[in-house]
């Protein structure tokens, strides 16, 4: 075996975070291991050894185990998308690179798109073999997981670890009917894999997790150029490529005779080919962020009552408590109006526990708030976001109760993984932007 140096990145929570870096490439590619990990037997899997190798003759290429898995940190929570954005921001802070290739295979481009959707500064471009949005099927994403599937995989599960996970896992798949034999040596690896990846209740965490988790809302942000990888002998994966890269604003699509060990060779030279030359992108006016509107519930009344000086010491109390809230849950604010706030935030579930915890704390000052939250592609005017996605959030709020907050369901999907819980508020008009829009409600103490 290749011992290779292992470092460790201090994420802001105190987790470490384990990475490596391989080849010394002009440009840094970052691949993001997708569900199997750990950074140093990755490079003896027959399943994924070649590709990196051929991506290290390319590029320095940077891996990293997330938290909970192979190197990192195991004495945390599996992470939601947001952290895993984050830890990988601590790596390339602590690495020093500045605008790498975001890589990955299926659910490993997840935090990709939605790192480079947030900091579009920072991304040279991304590359995402076999690019799936979500897992489970929906009306509007018919290639998604059913449950008899759904349930067949769970049973996978029952033998994480041990000697039959590989071969359960291939018999749950379709394509290995027809006899793929490049792929058994590394089935014969899985159950090592998996064990050495993390425990099966934190494998069947992050199943759930990734269930849960839809990024296509986020996609129509992501401005870098990003090449889809799609295997060709299978009609469905060359049918989500084509969806996604229609959602996103410099994406296309190449079709690959194979995504495992005998399509290598061509798919490195497709990788070759797409980061040969600089490639424009579009201007960094937009960013995808998650807005929140706050404002007091009955303050013409409150104020009538107590007066216009006592009214004016409760609000710079209010005031107080909301920039308290959000400094620590890392809020900008934008704009306040009177009694109200207007906040972006970089991650979505942070918007939350920072929306829950100031309606919490000025029930203190004998007031209540309505709060409410979107994410979306914003403009940046004098470097802060306007558009219709501020719109939208502001009328979400708008619909919210005393004490409510309310999320658009864009935010619920990409919050998967936090502990949060929600119920459904309803279908709502919202005034002047088209559709019907499912909200719901944050269930306070789920943080």
């Amino acid at each position: 075996m290749n011992i290779r140096d292992t470092r460790y990145a201090k994420a802001s929570d105190g987790a470490y975070i384990a990475y490596q870096t391989a080849g010394e490439g002009r440009i840094d590619l970052v691949w993001n291991l997708d569900f199997l990990g750990n950074i140093d037997l990755v490079w003896e899997w027959p399943g994924l050894r070649g590709w990196l190798a051929g991506l290290a003759a390319l590029c320095r290429v940077i891996l990293h185990d997330r938290r909970g898995t192979g190197l990192s940190s195991r004495n945390v929570a599996p992470p939601n998308l947001e952290t895993r954005v984050s830890d990988l921001r601590s790596v390339l802070d602590a690495i020093g690179s500045d605008r790498p290739v975001l890589a990955g295979y299926a659910e490993g481009g997840a935090p990709n798109v939605l790192f480079a959707a947030t900091n579009p500064e920072r991304v040279r471009s991304i590359v995402w073999l076999a690019p799936f949005p979500r897992s489970l099927w929906a009306p509007d994403f018919p290639w998604g997981a059913m449950p008899d599937y759904i349930k067949l995989q769970d049973s996978n599960l029952d033998q994480w670890g041990s000697k039959e996970f590989g071969a359960a896992w291939a018999e749950s798949e379709s394509w290995w009917s027809e006899g793929f034999e490049p792929y058994r040596e590394s089935l014969q690896m899985m159950g090592m894999m998996s064990r050495q990846t993390t425990t099966p209740d934190v494998a069947r965490e992050s199943v759930r997790i990734w269930r849960e988790t839809d990024v296509r809302g986020v996609l129509p942000s992501v401005r870098a150029p990003a090449l889809l990888l799609a295997d060709e002998r299978m009609l469905e994966d060359v049918e989500i490529a084509e969806y996604v890269a229609s959602l996103m604003p410099a994406a296309e699509v190449a079709r690959s005779p194979s995504l495992g060990p005998e399509g290598y060779e061509f798919n490195l030279d497709l990788v070759r080919r797409f980061l040969g030359a600089e490639r424009p992108t579009l201007d960094y006016d937009t960013i995808l962020a998650t807005v929140l509107f706050t404002d007091i519930v009955g303050s013409t009344e409150k104020q009538a009552s107590l007066g216009d000086r006592r009214w004016r010491d409760l609000v710079e109390s209010h005031h107080a408590i909301v920039r308290e809230a959000l400094g620590r849950w890392r809020g900008v604010e934008n704009d306040t109006a009177g009694d109200g706030f207007y906040a972006t935030f970089d991650g979505p579930a942070r918007a939350i526990v920072c929306a829950l915890e100031i309606t919490e704390r000025v029930r203190e000052l004998g007031i209540e708030v309505r709060a409410g939250l979107h994410t979306g592609e914003c403009e940046l005017i004098d470097g802060k976001c306007a558009g219709i996605t501020v719109s939208i959030g502001a009328r979400v709020a708008a619909n919210a109760g005393p004490s409510e907050v309310l999320v658009s369901q864009t935010v619920k999907d990409l919050v998967a993984g936090s502990r949060l819980s929600f119920e459904v508020a309803g279908d709502y008009e919202l005034k002047g932007i088209p559709d019907r829009w499912r909200l719901l409600r944050v269930l306070p103490g789920t943080a």
